[in-house]
C-alpha cells in the first residue's frame, strides 16, 4: 500500500456553510466578502489539524464549474426547480478560488462535470495506483464512492465515515446505495425516482431483490398492488434516475494525481491575498512558523478592522434545557403575568401546515427575556397509534387566557415574519396587536446584506445556530407533522424559535433610528402586516373547470406544435431535451451560428432560440411556442388545481415581504406575481380567476408609475409636461428622439423608455430592437440630449451608491449594493444597473403599499367596507365587490391611489390610475 493520502474537499459545501455562517462583510473593494473570509478560515483550520494529526500528502478544493452538465442532456428539468444562488455569493465565486489558489492548493473544475463527478474521478485514479483517499464532505451522493482505501470526513460533526454508515442510514452497502437514491429520487435536484418510495422502502426493495434492475424486473413478486404498479409505471424514470445518480469515474483528470502534492504552505501568496481583501485578523496569523486557525473577526464595512462591539444583549448562552413546557394552567398564569409585567413579549406558532389558511394551531411559543422561553402545547397527539396523548392544557381554556395578553394595546408583540402568526391566531379568534416584526426590521435596514429568515439572523447577529426544522421532524416520506413530536423536543425547537426572536428583537430595534430607517418601517411596511393578513386569509376564488379546459387545450396545441416540430425536423426527437433539439438544429437540419459548450452540446436556450426565430427559422418559433404551453400548463393550469383550498374554493397566495431587494412585495403558493401576460394563452390564465356569483372583480393598476417618477426624481421639465397633459409619453420619447411617431418609431421609444430606467447598455439595447450596436448607441445619445435630467439623475445616483454603499428611495428605503466597488467589471456594471433602477422601483413600491394601507379605512368612510382587497401585483390592486358598488368605489380607489404619497411625498408629477370590471380578472383589463 503506498504511503500517499489524497484529500479531496467538497468545495461547494464548504461555501455554503461559510456563507451561511458569517455576516454579510464586504473586503476593502467594496465588494461582499463574509464567505471568502469564512472559506478561508475554514480551509485553513482543515489543514492545519490535518498537518497536526496523519495528514494529507496530496489535497486538492474541488469546485463545480457551472449549472448546467451532461446531466442536463439526459434529463432537461435535473436540478431545474434549484433556485439561483443569492446575489451578493455570486461576486464570491472567483474570490473564493483566489483563495485556495493563496494557500498553494489545486483549485480544480470542469465545465460539463459536477464537482461530485471529478472527485469520483480522483478517487478512482488514486485508488488504483494504491493511494488512500479521504472524501472531505459528508454527501450522500458521495457515499457511493466509499470502500476500503476510501472514506469520507464530515468536519461539521467531526467524524469519519465508512461503509458502516453507509449500512446504518441506508441499509445498504455503498455500491448498492445508488439503487436505493434512484427509486427514492431526490426533490432537491429533481431527480425523479419512483412516486411512493421513500428510503426506507426503496432500502427493502433492494436487500431483497439485490439490485435495480431486478427489483424492475421482479414487479410480480411484490404483494402492494400500489406500490407494484408505481414500479410498473415509473420503470424508466428509474432507470433515468439510476444514469443520474450514478457518479462518472473515467473522465479525464483536468490536473495529474502528482500536481496535487502538498509542498507546504508559502507565506507570500497568502499574504498578498489576505492583503488585497484587506482581511487583517487573518494577515496577522500569517509568517513565523505558526500554521494555527485564525481568530475570526468582524469586518467593517469598509474592510478596515471593526471598532469594539457594543455589549452583547445576547451575551446569556442558550441553553435548551431551560426552556419550559407549560401543561398546567398555573404555570400559563404565571407566564401571562410575566409577559403583563414586561410591557413586550416574543410569541411564535407552531402548525401542522406551512400555510396558514390551512395551517391548525399546535402549540404557542413565548419568551420574555433572553434564554427565558416556554411551549404551550395545545395539540400534540403522540407519534403513533400506540402512543399516548400527552398531558396538555385544553385549547379552548389556554386561547382565552392568551387572547388578553395578545390583544393587549399596552402589550408589545414581537415576532418573526408574525404575519404567518396573526393569520393563524386570526382563525383561534386573536387579533395581535400591537407588534413588532423582526424579519422586517432586518429588511429595512440591510436589504441587500443577507436574507431575512430566523436562521441567517441568528448567525449573523447572534452567532447562534437554529435547530432545524428537519433534524425535529424529519424530511420526504418519513417527515411528521409538529403535532406528532414529542413534548421536550417541541420545546426546545419551539421555545428557540421565541428566545431567538426576542434576542434579534433586542439588537436590531435600537438600529432604526441611527440608521434612518424608522419612517419606510413605521409608514410602509410595518402597518401593511395585518393589511396582508387580510388579503391572505380572503383569498381570490378560482374556476377549476376553466383551468382544467385550457390545461386540456394547452396539452393539444402543445401535442400539435409537438408534431409540427419533428415534420419540420424530418422526424421525431424529444423536443425537451437540450442535446436533442441541438443536434437536429445545427447537425440535422445544418443551420448556422450554432454554439458547443465544453461539454459538446449545442446552446439551445431562449436567447439561442430567438435568434433563430428572428432569423425566420420556423421551427424556432414553434419550440419556443411549446415550451411556453408546457410551463403554462405545468406552472398554472395544473398547479393552480392543486392549490384550490377546498373548504373555500379559492386559492390564498402568501405575501412575501422581505424577498425582493428593491422593497416590491412577491408572492408563493401561488406566485401571482409571474402569471404572463405578454402572450394570449398567457393572458388566458387570468381568466380563471374570477369572482363570486353576484360579484364582479375590479382591477385597478398604475399607469407607467415608474416613467412618471423618473420624470420627477430626474426633474425632466417635457416629462413632466406630457405627463401633467396626459399625454402618451412613449409618443413624446418617439418624437423627440427619432423625428417623427410612427407605429415603429414608438414601439422602439417604448422599449427605450423603460430600458433606460433598468440601466441597459447599448449591447443590451441593440439586442432588444435588433439594430447594429452603434444605432443603440446613437439612440441612447440622442435620448440624454433630449432629456438631459435623466443623464444627470442616473450619474448622481452611481456616485452617491459608490460613496454610501446603498441607494433610497423616496421613502428612505435603502438597498445596499456592496459589490458596486467592486474591481470585477461584470459585477460592478450589474450592481450598476440595480443601483439605477432600485430608487424608482423601491419608490414605486412603497407608494402602493402606502395606498394599500389607506384603503381600508378610505372604502370604510365611503361606506363600502365589504369591498374586499384580495391581490397585489406589481403596480395593480385586485378587489372583488358588488356590480351596484363599481362606481363609488371606483372613486374612492383612484383617489387613495394617486394621493398614496401624501403628505410625507409630494411629487410633481400626477399619478395616473386605470380602472377595469369584469366576471374575471382576465375581463377587468
Amino acid at each position: 500500500m503506498s504511503s500517499n493520502h489524497l484529500y479531496l474537499v467538497d468545495g461547494s459545501g464548504y461555501i455554503f456553510r461559510a456563507y451561511h455562517r458569517l455576516p454579510p462583510l464586504t473586503n476593502r473593494h467594496g465588494t461582499p466578502a463574509g464567505a471568502v473570509f469564512g472559506f478561508t478560515t475554514m480551509l485553513w483550520k482543515l489543514v492545519d489539524e490535518l498537518h497536526k494529526a496523519d495528514g494529507p500528502t496530496h489535497l486538492a478544493v474541488i469546485l463545480d464549474a457551472s449549472s448546467k452538465t451532461f446531466r442536463n442532456e439526459m434529463y432537461d428539468q435535473y436540478k431545474a426547480h434549484r433556485p439561483p444562488p443569492p446575489e451578493d455569493l455570486v461576486p464570491q465565486f472567483p474570490l473564493i478560488r483566489d483563495a485556495v489558489r493563496a494557500f498553494s492548493v489545486p483549485c480544480i473544475e470542469e465545465l460539463g462535470l459536477e464537482a461530485d463527478d471529478i472527485i469520483a474521478c480522483y478517487a478512482e485514479a488514486a485508488l488504483a495506483q494504491g493511494w488512500q483517499v479521504t472524501i472531505v464532505s459528508s454527501d450522500k451522493d458521495l457515499m457511493q464512492l466509499i470502500r476500503p482505501g476510501l472514506d469520507l470526513l464530515d468536519t461539521m460533526n467531526n467524524r469519519r465515515l465508512g461503509a458502516e454508515h453507509v449500512l446504518e442510514k441506508f441499509g445498504v452497502e455503498p455500491e448498492r446505495l445508488g439503487d436505493v437514491l434512484a427509486l427514492m429520487g431526490d426533490s432537491v435536484d429533481n431527480v425523479p425516482g419512483v412516486p411512493g418510495i421513500g428510503p426506507k422502502t426503496a432500502s427493502q426493495l433492494i436487500q431483497q431483490f439485490g439490485d435495480l434492475d431486478t427489483v424492475l424486473a421482479s414487479t410480480d413478486a411484490i404483494t402492494k398492488p400500489k406500490l407494484k404498479q408505481s414500479l410498473i409505471d415509473h420503470a424508466d424514470n428509474a432507470r433515468l434516475s439510476r444514469e443520474l445518480v450514478r457518479l462518472k469515474c473515467d473522465a479525464p483528470l483536468p490536473e495529474p494525481l502528482d500536481d496535487l502534492a502538498l509542498k507546504g504552505l508559502p507565506p507570500e501568496p497568502l499574504r498578498a491575498f489576505l492583503e488585497d481583501m484587506g482581511f487583517k485578523s487573518l494577515l496577522a496569523k500569517v509568517g513565523g512558523t505558526s500554521t494555527g486557525g485564525p481568530t475570526v473577526l468582524a469586518l467593517a464595512p469598509t474592510g478596515q478592522e471593526a471598532p469594539p462591539p457594543p455589549p452583547k444583549l445576547d451575551a446569556v448562552p442558550f441553553n435548551h434545557k431551560d426552556y419550559e413546557t407549560v401543561v398546567d394552567e398555573e404555570a400559563l398564569d404565571r407566564w401571562i403575568a410575566e409577559g403583563f409585567k414586561c410591557g413586550r413579549i416574543a410569541v411564535d406558532t407552531e402548525t401542522d401546515s406551512t400555510d396558514p389558511v390551512r395551517a391548525r394551531l399546535v402549540g404557542v411559543s413565548l419568551a420574555t427575556a433572553p434564554g427565558k422561553a416556554c411551549y404551550i402545547p395545545l395539540a400534540h397527539i403522540g407519534d403513533g397509534l400506540l402512543s399516548e396523548t400527552p398531558k396538555q392544557i385544553a385549547k379552548t381554556t389556554a386561547i382565552a387566557k392568551l387572547k388578553p395578553l395578545l390583544e393587549d394595546p399596552s402589550i408589545l408583540k414581537i415576532g418573526q415574519n408574525i404575519k404567518y402568526d396573526m393569520v393563524v391566531l386570526a382563525g383561534e379568534g386573536i387579533q395581535v396587536a400591537p407588534y413588532d416584526d423582526t424579519m422586517l426590521l432586518s429588511y429595512d435596514l440591510d436589504a441587500g446584506l443577507g436574507g431575512h429568515g430566523m436562521d441567517d439572523l441568528a448567525q449573523r447577529h447572534l452567532d447562534h445556530a437554529c435547530i432545524e426544522f428537519k433534524t425535529v421532524c424529519g424530511t420526504g416520506k418519513a417527515q411528521i407533522t409538529f403535532d406528532k413530536v414529542t413534548l421536550d423536543r417541541a420545546t426546545e425547537y419551539a421555545a428557540e424559535d421565541a428566545d431567538v426572536t426576542l434576542r434579534l428583537w433586542q439588537t436590531l430595534k435600537g438600529r432604526l433610528a441611527r440608521e434612518g430607517a424608522t419612517r419606510v418601517y413605521e409608514l410602509v411596511d410595518r402597518p401593511l402586516v395585518p393589511v396582508l393578513a387580510r388579503m391572505e386569509t380572503a383569498g381570490i376564488k378560482v374556476d377549476r373547470e376553466e383551468l382544467a379546459r385550457l390545461s386540456a387545450e394547452f396539452a393539444g396545441e402543445a401535442s400539435r406544435l409537438e408534431a409540427e416540430i419533428h415534420k419540420e425536423a424530418g422526424g421525431p426527437f424529444t423536443v425537451g431535451s437540450p442535446k436533442q433539439l441541438g443536434d437536429v438544429l445545427f447537425d440535422r437540419m445544418g443551420l448556422k451560428g450554432g454554439r458547443k459548450g465544453k461539454s459538446g452540446v449545442y446552446s439551445t436556450d431562449v436567447n439561442e432560440m430567438e435568434r433563430l426565430a428572428g432569423e425566420g427559422v420556423t421551427i424556432a418559433r414553434m419550440v419556443l411556442d411549446w415550451r411556453q404551453l408546457t410551463k403554462l400548463r405545468s406552472t398554472y393550469t395544473e398547479a393552480l388545481q392543486e392549490q384550490i383550498n377546498p373548504k373555500t374554493g379559492r386559492v390564498h397566495t402568501s405575501f412575501s415581504m422581505a424577498v425582493a431587494q428593491t422593497g416590491r412585495l412577491s408572492s408563493t403558493d401561488p406566485n401571482l406575481q409571474n402569471i404572463p401576460i405578454r402572450t394570449e394563452q398567457g393572458r388566458r390564465i387570468r381568466d380563471a380567476f374570477v369572482a363570486e356569483p353576484g360579484k364582479v372583480i375590479l382591477s385597478a393598476d398604475y399607469s407607467q408609475i415608474e416613467l412618471r417618477l423618473a420624470a420627477h426624481m430626474a426633474d425632466v421639465p417635457a416629462l413632466k409636461e406630457a405627463f401633467a397633459k396626459g399625454e402618451d409619453i412613449h409618443s413624446l420619447t418617439a418624437q423627440e428622439v427619432f423625428g417623427e411617431v410612427t407605429r415603429d418609431t414608438r414601439a422602439r421609444a417604448k422599449t427605450i423608455n423603460f430600458s433606460i430606467l433598468y440601466g441597459i447598455s447599448a449591447f443590451g439595447l441593440a439586442n432588444r430592437l435588433e439594430v447594429p450596436r452603434a444605432e443603440a448607441q446613437a439612440m441612447i445619445d440622442r435620448y440624454f440630449a433630449r432629456f438631459p435630467g435623466i443623464n444627470h439623475y442616473i450619474a448622481a445616483t452611481l456616485a452617491e451608491v459608490r460613496e454610501k454603499g446603498f441607494t433610497t428611495t423616496l421613502f428612505g428605503r435603502k438597498t445596499h449594493l456592496p459589490w458596486i466597488r467592486s474591481s470585477k467589471q461584470g459585477e460592478r456594471q450589474s450592481a450598476e444597473r440595480q443601483a439605477i433602477n432600485a430608487p424608482i422601483q423601491g419608490t414605486s413600491a412603497d407608494i402602493i403599499k402606502r395606498a394599500m394601507l389607506r384603503m381600508e379605512p378610505a372604502l370604510a368612510a365611503a361606506g363600502l367596507a365589504d369591498v374586499r382587497m384580495l391581490l397585489q401585483v406589481h403596480d395593480e390592486l385586485v378587489f372583488e365587490l358588488a356590480p351596484d358598488q363599481v362606481e363609488a368605489a371606483s372613486v374612492v380607489i383612484r383617489e387613495v391611489m394617486a394621493g398614496a404619497c401624501e403628505p410625507y411625498v409630494s411629487l410633481s408629477v400626477p399619478l395616473g390610475v386605470e380602472i377595469g370590471t369584469g366576471s374575471s380578472w382576465g375581463a377587468a383589463h
